[in-house]
């Protein structure tokens, strides 16, 4: 304890095997962070990163379906091994667990198994680990800032208002645990229709405006488009799957960007 402030004191440490730790967050669910996560790690994966993926996410793991796993990690008693899929080394609460059982879990338990996925799992040389955290402001996020040396993270939302104001609350949360922002990303921010017209159906600009309230970079769009939803329902993201697709371009160059930001 710090006598002066009376308040547990947290060291952090960086998750062994790995470089540098790339939360990929929102405080706000059905925005499409698993999406970006998975189809991220395969970009830098495709821009010769060594890469890994942990989904935090342990009410509402998406790692097995995005990525068709159904295999369960191995262990040599005191660690597990990550389950490589294209190229990614993988963890997830999924993993160990039947795809409909309900994770029926108080906080202590929660936080229990992130521990067990950032200290006790064999991640090997690693430049980055993309962490798929889960909504929220709660248990997992404070774990992450409090105890683990989060290098960065990417703030995903729609442009929505009623999303919007859960993404200020979890920019404000990492802004007071001093965790880095990379930048926000507006996440199927309109669609083209067959007459080649853009149709923003969730708002326009709210992102943009939303990063530049709070002084945070924005780093892009993603339209809407049918492909995505179905390379993921596949299990292998449109990345991937159509690694010449105008999405998959997109992801490239939000890869580039972190890879020249830290390596």
């Amino acid at each position: 304890m710090d006598q002066k402030t009376n308040k547990k004191t947290f060291v952090k440490n960086p998750i062994n095997g790995t470089k540098f730790t790339i939360a990929i967050s929102s405080a706000k669910g059905g925005v499409g962070k698993s999406t970006f996560a998975t189809n991220l790690a395969l970009a830098l994966k495709k821009i010769s990163c060594n890469v890994g993926l942990l989904d935090a996410d342990i009410y509402g793991p998406s790692l097995p379906k995005l990525f068709n796993i159904s295999e369960k990690p191995e262990s040599n008693g005191q660690t597990l091994i990550p389950i490589i899929k294209y190229g990614i080394q993988c963890m997830s609460i999924g993993f160990l667990t039947d795809e409909q059982t309900p994770m029926i879990w108080r906080g202590p338990m929660v936080t229990s198994a992130i521990k067990t996925f950032t200290q006790k799992v064999k991640w090997d040389k690693l430049d980055f680990i993309i962490v798929d955290m889960p909504p929220g402001t709660g248990d997992t996020q404070l774990t992450f800032a409090q105890e683990i040396s989060v290098d960065g993270a990417i703030i995903i939302s729609t442009p929505q208002e009623i999303a919007l104001q859960d993404v200020k609350r979890g920019i404000k949360m990492f802004d007071k645990l001093k965790v880095n922002i990379i930048g926000l990303v507006d996440n199927m921010s309109y669609f083209i229709g067959d007459d080649g017209k853009k149709y923003p159906i969730f708002g326009e600009g709210g992102v943009r405006k939303t990063a530049e309230e709070f002084g945070k970079e924005f780093l892009g769009e993603i339209p809407i488009n049918s492909k995505v939803g179905k390379s993921g329902d596949s299990g292998k993201p449109i990345v991937e799957d159509m690694p010449d697709h105008e999405i998959s371009k997109i992801y490239l160059d939000f890869a580039k960007k972190i890879k020249s930001t830290y390596l």
